[in-house]
């Protein structure tokens, strides 16, 4: 064996950072930090003010094992409000420290104490439809469009992974040419194992975008349903034959702890592992992550007169009216993964909230007629909605002046998605219930079917920037390129 090679073997013998790092659910004095071993390591996540690292704070990590697919978190405290704070991930041997493999450099910035400029953007819906990675075409481009903004956060509002979607190995295009995927065994069938669903979450992080972008861009992570299976709620029996195991609440089990596993979500100490939670960015956001999965009712016609669950739950609902209460924050970000007024049919049945029928809340809009009457009543203002989940980009302008119900004040909700997956055909992909007053300001999906795919740029993501002197909120609607398609300026409610 050449002296070159027995080198290489000898290196390849300390652990290295399989996937790139990650960092999430940034406070103003803390963050978390993500990373995957390619075999059981030690994680040290080393902390620097400056990108020269010449001074360093090491935090100890968790030992990384085969009980969580190799994957692990430390938690960062105790940092600078406001400031860019540098890391670095250096994994070890678990019994020798001083074999450690070569380190992985990410970077973030910390919430602000006060009031300060905030950028962050959002989108869902990632692999979907069997459009995965295609490297011949740049992978999934739409992620260094994105950093290039240079944001303080990504909230990704679900469907990160579509574990009910198979990748194939070619998709033909309707010029002629062929979309080659990246394929791996576990996203050759739906996923039902953990062991499945973890590879859902690893087939992402071959995209080498994708991997650049969790280094630079903290994220703030919820779920809809392609993380466990399309259209799902608590208590469903699948009637699908490709799956073995056919109680939801068994896959869901399984697809939370994967969820938990490969994002950096913040380490949560109760059972659950709940996903609704609030992040602070100072004075002048709130965000607010909004669980629209895990205590949903089932799919209905959604004619109920009476709620028997709705989308949030009892005690989801009544935390959210809690916290928007107690918020001091000027802009209130309701981070939903799903859309109030768009009708998402599932069969026969309703999907998401609004079912078409125009009159007084019914179903699950009850739920959503007593959060907003609640806002109103409790003078809570500021709140802004941002989802994605309908694969197309835009901008509801909700009033009471043009609703049936009318118990609340205007606001705005958002659309923006997907990332890398099919995309609905215009001019409106989703009809529009009228229950709540929207009006459609302005919306962008693909012309015909048969463009409506990555290969063809129909992809979108948002942005919402908050000016520190003005308070205003701007919203921009954005493509793949980062090109800016709509814009509106949201004045602050005083």
């Amino acid at each position: 064996m050449p002296a070159a090679a027995a080198a290489g073997l000898v290196r390849s013998g300390r652990p290295a950072v399989s996937d790139g790092v990650q960092s999430g659910d940034v406070s103003a004095t803390s963050a978390v930090v993500w990373a995957r071993a390619d075999r059981p390591a030690r994680m040290f996540v080393e902390v620097s003010p400056t990108e020269s690292f010449r001074r360093v704070r090491r935090v100890t990590g968790s030992v990384l094992g085969h009980g969580s697919d190799l994957t692990g978190k430390t938690v960062l405290r105790g940092l600078p409000a406001g400031q860019d704070v540098f890391y670095r991930v250096v994994l070890s041997d678990p019994d020798d420290d001083t074999r450690a493999g070569e380190p992985v450099v990410g970077r973030f910035r910390t919430a602000p104490a006060g009031v300060a400029d905030i950028r962050f953007l959002w989108s869902a819906d990632l692999g979907g439809q069997g459009w995965g990675i295609d490297p011949s075409r740049g992978g999934y481009r739409i992620f260094e469009s994105m950093r290039r903004l240079a944001p303080d956060f990504f909230l990704c509002s679900g469907d990160l992974i579509y574990a009910d979607g198979v990748i194939p190995a070619e998709k033909p295009l309707a010029d002629g040419t062929v979309w080659r995927n990246i394929i791996t065994p576990e996203k050759s069938k739906v996923a039902e194992t953990l062991a499945e669903y973890r590879g859902n979450y690893r087939y992402n992080l071959l995209d080498e975008n994708f991997r650049r972008f969790n280094a630079e861009v903290p994220q703030i992570n919820s779920w809809d349903d392609h993380e466990v299976t399309n259209n799902w709620y608590p208590g469903e029996i699948l009637d699908d034959s490709r799956y073995t195991e056919k109680r939801v609440d068994v896959l869901a089990a399984r697809a939370r702890q994967a969820f938990h596993e490969y994002l950096p979500t913040s380490i949560r100490s109760d059972d659950e592992g709940r996903i609704y939670r609030v992040q602070r960015y100072g004075d002048l956001l709130d965000v607010f992550v909004i669980d629209m999965r895990s205590y949903k009712d089932p799919n209905t016609t959604g004619l109920e007169t009476a709620s028997d669950g709705g989308v949030f739950g009892r005690r989801q609902l009544e935390w959210l009216k809690q916290q928007l209460r107690a918020s001091q924050a000027t802009w209130k970000v309701l981070a939903a993964d799903l859309p109030i007024s768009l009708v998402v049919p599932d069969g026969a049945a309703i999907e998401a909230i609004a079912q078409g029928e125009p009159g007084k809340p019914l179903g699950r809009e009850l739920e959503i007629a007593d959060l907003l009457s609640y806002a109103k009543r409790h003078r809570i203002t500021g709140i802004v909605w941002v989802t994605g989940d309908v694969h197309y980009t835009a901008a509801h302008r909700y009033h009471p002046a043009r609703a049936r119900f009318t118990d609340f004040d205007p606001f705005w909700e958002f659309v923006s998605g997907p990332l890398n997956a099919a995309v609905g055909v215009a001019p409106e992909p989703n009809r529009i219930d009228a229950t709540f007053g929207p009006e459609v300001v302005y919306s962008q999906a693909a012309p015909t079917a048969d463009v409506g795919n990555p290969a063809f740029g129909y992809q979108f993501f948002g942005e919402v920037a908050i000016d520190r002197d003005t308070r205003a909120m701007t919203v921009r609607l954005r493509d793949i390129d980062g090109s800016i398609l709509y814009t509106v300026e949201l004045p602050p409610s005083d």
